[in-house]
């Protein structure tokens, strides 16, 4: 169904309380900006203490969002991919390479991709299998679980701990520190809310992130083992390597990135079956058939990162009708490209059987886009699997708890019931 009509002056993106309002009202803005002004400036929300930036154009369709994409030249990522704008030192160390332009960003995609070879990630297919089996063996018998913190966190947060060759004693820390830096405009996981509390936390927690790889990254260099990590700081044949600043600040993207994408894919995915018992049905008796094209339309339904910013790096650039100068801010909204009428057919119903399917849950094409696709899609359609096949009558038990952000299309936690069983 289309949602209702939300017009054009209650519309406000930049302002979290609007995020707060319920998803079809969200899709439903975003449904008029898309008909009516599909790059609208928006100004940017006033923060203390902070300079304000000169607002955004807010890309809502799929074709301008995609030819954004694909010219990292003329939409640059360097310069922030945050709304609003950040140190440079504060940019790299909480988004690495995706704060990069080439040619850094070309050397450090190259470095790090040694772990996601599709060797590298096919010898993960066991282990993927392994622990989501293992999460469900320790809810199953319990009758009810709160799905995000005990399941759908869980199998990313592991599978990274596992690849990077952390132990899983530091899971919980790992786990709350990612929270914090992606939680940052929630009074849960950040209760000061002020300016200086919220600078405070964000960096105490990526430190200590970062600390944590660093520390392992210098070991592996006099003990290398079979781990990404030492892979990573181990010399190759080109002599290229992440130093112990590149390390940490990557090892802040991959659990971030890693760990609330497919984490939020799979409880919004939970959410969207109880909410299409005809769809759960579907997939539920036909699992090997409909897993690959339900794992796609699970992403596209959540997408799990709402927007990513590039900024012009000239003047005259046109994008549609409209001309745009060196350094407009543009801000591409991944939830508004995947429900873009002109690219799904009947875009507000979520079917497991959907093809075509090209949704943008994972970035745009170009340099950006996501690394670790491959590994999300793997790690949704085995934890969907194992609940569909396992606990067929799991049920959210109320409402899901969202995030409160305009960042991350997030689930705090959602209590869910199903029958108990070994």
């Amino acid at each position: 169904m289309t949602p209702a009509t939300v017009s054009l002056d209650e519309i406000a993106l930049s302002d979290l309380d609007f995020w707060t309002r319920p998803l079809a009202e969200i899709d439903s803005a975003f449904a008029t900006l898309r008909a009516e002004d599909p790059m609208r400036f928006f100004a940017e929300a006033e923060v203390e203490l902070l300079p304000r930036g000169p607002g955004y154009v807010a890309l809502t369709r799929h074709a301008d969002v995609v030819e954004a994409s694909r010219h990292p030249g003329l939409y640059c990522s360097g310069r922030g991919t945050n709304i609003g704008d950040m140190p440079p030192a504060f940019n790299e160390f909480f988004g690495s390479m995706i704060n990069m332009d080439d040619p850094r960003h070309a050397r450090m995609r190259r470095i790090v991709s040694r772990g996601f070879t599709p060797r590298q990630l096919g010898m993960l297919q066991g282990d993927v299998e392994g622990v989501a089996a293992e999460i469900v063996d320790d809810i199953a018998a319990t009758g009810s679980c709160d799905l995000v913190t005990e399941v759908a966190a869980l199998l990313p947060l592991r599978i990274i701990l596992d690849l990077m060759g952390i132990p899983r004693s530091e899971e919980r820390l790992v786990f709350d520190r990612t929270n914090v830096i992606l939680g940052l405009g929630d009074a849960e996981y950040v209760p000061d809310q002020t300016v200086d509390g919220i600078m405070t936390a964000a960096l105490i927690a990526g430190q200590e992130l970062a600390d944590l790889v660093s520390e392992l990254g210098t070991e592996r260099q006099r003990n290398p083992g079979d781990d990404l990590v030492s892979a990573l700081v181990t010399a190759e044949l080109d002599g290229e390597v992440l130093t112990p600043e590149e390390l940490g600040s990557f090892f802040i993207l991959l659990v971030v990135a890693g760990n609330e994408t497919t984490r939020n894919a799979i409880a919004h995915g939970v959410v969207a079956l109880a909410e299409n018992p005809d769809q759960r049905r579907i997939w539920a008796d036909d699992l090997d058939g409909v897993t690959p094209t339900a794992v796609e339309e699970v992403v596209r339904w959540a997408t799990p990162v709402t927007h990513f910013r590039r900024t012009v790096t000239e003047d005259g650039v046109r994008l549609g009708d409209r001309e745009l100068s060196e350094g407009d801010k543009v801000v591409l909204w991944y939830r508004s490209a995947n429900r873009d009428e002109a690219v799904f057919d009947d875009p507000f119903r979520f079917d497991v059987r959907r093809s075509p399917n090209d949704h943008l849950g994972f970035g745009g094409p170009g340099p950006h886009f996501c690394l670790g696709a491959h590994l999300a899609r793997r790690e949704v359609g085995v934890m969907m699997r194992e609940l569909l096949a396992r606990l067929p009558d799991l049920e959210p038990d109320g409402p899901p708890q969202r995030l409160r952000s305009n960042f991350i299309n997030g689930i705090k936690h959602l209590p869910v019931t199903f029958t108990p069983t070994r």
